[in-house]
């Protein structure tokens, strides 16, 4: 055989394997954040990322509905805990087809959005995450007429706030969808809504998207909690246009120091423009890096939320298998009956819940069923306590735990009045109960189970499944034993019921 005839099976070979994809290696974007905003190592990143996020075991309620969170992208000793709060309300078992990740660009201005059309995986201490590079290419050519989307690499090869993401992302699920990850960078309002335009189709239930963002930048810790504590209620409105009235309201206060209060604005208006009824957005906690360090005079402050997919009827009702509803207004009702419930204590006041207006065409609220209510301060919990049991109707339950939770939980001081208007109030309304004939019909993570034989009864809430990696079975059997007292197989012989908890 001659060398030429060598030469041309060789070059011949080498064409067909790159025609099939043989020869090229996947394009991998480093992980250039490791040992800068987290630890390298994997094994102590695996710990650390484990650490936080078992820090809201207990006060964390997962939910399948979860269509968008936003968090921190500070490094992990500041922002960890908030962003951890974030990551725990998803439900790790559900199976999302990809992971829409946005952020703000913190090197380059691009006067439109990036997407990473290169890389095949991105890499971090923990293993590499793949990206949906087919779609990434789909959003390059959408619209290329206008070009809000295309690839611009200076835009991601430095950039940490989809980075720092991921570590979380690997340590909920035990395989991470395919991620979509966009950089946006413009303050041309047409160009944020047709970048939303785009994504709009993709905000889907099949679909996470993850806006990573921090808040304000520099000001002192007093005006960063006064500066947030706006930002956050102005996101929680839904409203696009209150978030931008908002943000521009507090670059005119004079705030000493105060760079920006978002530096991932852009991501979270273009968010805010895909939202609409159908969306609830649930703050979950704040704090700044004057909490983690001490220092107060130069801060920059955190901010963790959940928007949920509302599951609704024709009338706008959030509804549950157990054919017990909330509508907006009786939400709205019971908000209202918790707060006058703490300003008449305060007052001196008996609580007046028999004068309530809206009793006379709310009959939900007369139904018997137990709730907890919350109290949170600028994203601090303030209080907490509950009522299980179906002895009292719904509105004279959430008057009295709001009561107790403002004066009578043991891990905090009474509040006072001056913390009344600074008070945000979660309720948690604990369905009626259904009686089950076989564990087919319990749904882990969404319901509690209640079980009862003669005198012995027990229950497990439905966000004790979050805090524990056990099975349907185990799940009950443990409450059959550790709580009712009947064995471990005590349940079989006994009375199931099952409910659920509606969180406003």
């Amino acid at each position: 055989m001659s060398i030429k005839t060598i030469i041309l099976i060789i070059t011949t070979t080498m064409m067909i394997n790159v025609c099939k994809g043989q020869s090229q290696a996947p394009v991998v974007r480093p992980a250039t954040q490791a040992n800068r905003f987290y630890t390298g190592d994997a094994r102590e990143l695996s710990e650390e990322v484990d650490s936080l996020l078992s820090m809201h075991n207990s006060q964390c309620i997962m939910h399948n509905n979860v269509a968008a969170l936003i968090v921190p992208h500070a490094g992990y000793y500041f922002s960890g805990n908030v962003a951890a709060s974030a990551y725990k309300s998803i439900d790790p078992k559900k199976q999302y087809k990809r992971i829409f990740l946005l952020g703000p660009s913190h090197h380059e201005w691009l006067d439109g959005a990036s997407v990473n059309t290169e890389a095949d995986y991105y890499a971090t201490p923990l293993g590499n995450v793949k990206v949906d590079h087919e779609m990434a290419v789909a959003l390059t050519n959408t619209d290329k007429t206008n070009a809000v989307f295309r690839y611009r690499p200076e835009a991601h090869d430095r950039e940490h706030c989809l980075e720092v993401q991921l570590p979380f992302l690997q340590r909920m699920f035990k395989e991470v969808a395919p991620i979509v990850p966009i950089i946006i960078s413009t303050n041309d309002y047409d160009k944020l809504k047709r970048i939303a335009e785009v994504l709009k189709p993709y905000f889907t239930d099949e679909n996470l998207f993850v806006i990573s963002s921090d808040f304000s930048h520099y000001p002192s810790y007093e005006d960063a909690c006064e500066v947030d504590a706006k930002t956050g209620k102005a996101i929680e409105t839904g409203n696009v246009e209150e978030f931008i009235a908002t943000i521009n309201a507090n670059a005119r206060s004079g705030k000493r120091n105060l760079a920006t209060s978002a530096c991932g604005e852009f991501a979270i208006i273009t968010l805010m423009l895909m939202l609409d009824q159908n969306y609830e957005v649930k703050h979950l906690l704040y704090q700044n890096s004057g909490d983690i360090s001490g220092e107060h005079d130069r801060v920059v402050g955190y901010h963790s939320f959940a928007i949920l997919r509302n599951g609704q009827n024709s009338s706008g009702q959030t509804r549950t298998d157990t054919d017990f509803s909330l509508s907006a207004d009786e939400k709205k009702a019971l908000k209202e009956i918790a707060f006058n419930s703490i300003r008449d204590s305060l007052d001196g006041k008996r609580i007046a819940v028999a004068n309530f207006s809206l009793f006379t065409i709310h009959s939900s609220l007369k139904q018997k069923c137990g709730a907890f209510v919350s109290l949170h301060k600028h994203g601090h919990l303030r209080g907490c306590i509950g009522h299980f049991g179906e002895d009292y109707p719904l509105y004279e339950i959430v008057a009295e735990m709001a009561r107790a939770a403002a004066f009578e939980d043991p891990r905090f001081m009474p509040v006072t009045r001056d913390e009344l208007n600074d008070l945000d109030i979660e309720i948690s309304v604990l369905t009626p109960m259904r009686r089950i004939q076989s564990l087919d019909e319990f749904e882990l993570h969404r319901h509690g189970i209640y079980i009862k034989k003669g005198y012995r009864s027990g229950t497990f809430l439905p966000q004790v499944a979050d805090e524990v990696n056990w099975t349907k079975e185990e799940f009950v059997g443990h409450c059959s034993q550790d709580k009712a007292g009947l064995g471990w197989d005590g349940w079989k012989d006994a009375e199931l019921y099952v409910y659920e908890a509606i969180v406003f």
